[in-house]
């Protein structure tokens, strides 16, 4: 690649990622400013002599606040009991689905990579086309299930069919396909076990592949919106996620804040778990 090339190619780059930060840092910004301020950065509609509102955009995109004021912060936390009830759901909810998820998909991953048993491809195959059918379609069956177990308004109609996701058992089964049958044939001949292998050797090396896991699904859970509306009848069960859906205009200033707060566990799990997240994903052959 020549010099001028490299160049071209890092300005692009570069140009691309001001515009996926961009939006979440007027979000950031946005939080610490006044519903006057706000309002007045985002003058959509005015009104014209004879009342009715006719369609005039005008965007002011402004990162420095006149005012710092940490109000918003301050009704979300304080006054708003409703949502510190919400984030504790929305965690209640989501760490137990990660981590039995994790649990369920490596066991199964390891049988469907490293064990011979007559019609694994049929049942692997059977997963991948779970895995790619949409929410929608199997949202009626879960419900028909969870209804006649009697789980219907409790967390564990939404933490039972996210632990047992396709998805997980199809990363984790091709992350475990990298790992080399001699050193399973080698612990064989020592006299392990396939539960001392899947514990002591399985899962030490395919740790990348479970923190991707872990982080993609939490992304995941912690964002869902369907199924806390589909499946809980009790308001005060309603996960985060519900709550940033029904903030209404007159908040716009509490829903800046609040969105900054909603981010912040994803944004940190990221950052932390970033290198495992792209090695899990480069050695499970997934391609985005």
């Amino acid at each position: 690649m020549t010099k001028k090339r490299r160049i071209l190619t890092t300005a692009f780059l570069v140009f691309l990622a001001i515009v996926m930060v961009f939006p979440l840092l007027l979000n950031v910004c946005n939080s610490f400013m006044t519903d006057r301020e706000i309002k007045a950065n985002y003058d959509i509609y005015n009104k014209d002599s004879s009342g009715h509102e006719e369609e005039d955009i005008f965007f002011a995109l402004k990162l420095i606040p006149q005012r710092f004021v940490l109000d918003q912060y301050y009704q979300v936390l304080v006054k708003k009991p409703k949502f510190l009830r919400m984030f504790w759901n929305s965690l209640f909810i989501v760490l137990p689905m990660v981590i039995g998820q994790i649990i369920i998909s490596s066991m199964a991953a390891f049988a469907f990579a490293k064990l011979r048993f007559k019609g694994r491809d049929s049942i692997f195959f059977l997963y991948i086309v779970a895995m790619m059918m949409p929410f929608q379609v199997t949202l009626v069956p879960n419900y028909l299930v969870l209804d006649k177990l009697g789980l219907i308004d409790s967390y564990l109609s939404i933490i039972f069919p996210g632990i047992f996701g396709a998805f997980g058992v199809f990363l984790l089964r091709q992350f475990m396909l990298s790992i080399p049958d001699a050193c399973i044939e080698a612990a064989k001949i020592d006299g392990c076990n396939f539960f001392y292998i899947f514990v002591k050797i399985i899962l030490p090396m395919s740790k990348e592949g479970i923190a991707a896991l872990a982080i993609l699904s939490y992304i995941d859970y912690w964002n869902m919106v369907e199924q806390p509306l589909i499946f809980l009848k009790d308001v005060n069960k309603y996960p985060l996620s519900i709550y940033m859906a029904k903030i209404n205009q007159s908040e716009i200033g509490v829903a800046f804040a609040a969105s900054v707060i909603y981010m912040l566990p994803v944004l940190l799990i990221f950052l932390y778990w970033e290198n495992y997240l792209v090695e899990g994903i480069n050695r499970s052959g997934i391609k985005s």
